[in-house]
């Protein structure tokens, strides 16, 4: 398996005990040391979807707000799934913060669709936003699978929630490394983002 980094409870990684701080400008060193041979982590990107849909004229405007997701997705990092529990795979991350690079690829898989009349952020003045709850965006390396799960909710200017829907993507994951882990995540997503192009503006 490729080398993880363990996750503690609440999201947070395992932090140094309150009495090893009195070790000082020692401990600085070396961890400063330690820092200077670490490599950069790899970096890797997400996809917007190409939904290929039966031309239809575009209408309804649609916002999308910045999904929402627990303190360990709402990172950079990349989220395995193993029999311990949620780690983070160690050396690689995403191009950014997991929430911001999703809002653009739903944006940009909304444009590709040719669906809507306008769609952008939350400074859009849309008469509705889609709200996205990202629950699940990891590789279970207990099933060698990648899953990727929205809650999406479709709300009006009113606040209103006009409709509710749970989505689900999935994607074989043969191996753990990075490069694969990236790719099967994002065929994952793929399929995710089609199901939410295609679900939304009949209803707006």
């Amino acid at each position: 398996m490729s080398a993880l980094v363990r996750i503690g409870r609440r999201g947070l990684k395992y932090s140094w005990p309150a009495w090893s701080r009195g070790f000082g400008l020692g401990i600085f060193l070396i961890g400063m040391a330690g820092c200077a041979a670490t490599p950069p982590a790899v970096t890797y990107d997400l996809n917007p979807v190409e939904p290929n849909l039966t031309a239809r004229p575009p209408h309804g405007e649609l916002a999308i707000a910045m999904p929402t997701a627990i303190s360990v997705i709402d990172s950079p990092r990349i989220v395995v799934r193993t029999a311990a529990g949620l780690e983070y795979l160690k050396g690689v991350e995403w191009s950014g913060r997991l929430p911001a690079l999703l809002q653009k690829k739903l944006i940009e898989s909304f444009e590709r669709s040719h669906r809507l009349a306008a769609v952008g952020g939350p400074s859009l003045a849309a008469k509705y936003t889609l709200v996205t709850d990202i629950r699940r965006f990891e590789v279970d390396v207990t099933r060698s699978v990648a899953v990727v799960e929205f809650y999406v909710q479709l709300v009006g200017a009113g606040g209103q929630i006009i409709a509710t829907q749970d989505f689900i993507g999935e994607a074989p994951a043969p191996h753990d490394d990075g490069a694969t882990v990236s790719a099967v995540l994002d065929a994952a997503l793929a399929k995710v983002l089609r199901q939410i192009v295609i679900w939304a503006p009949p209803k707006l």
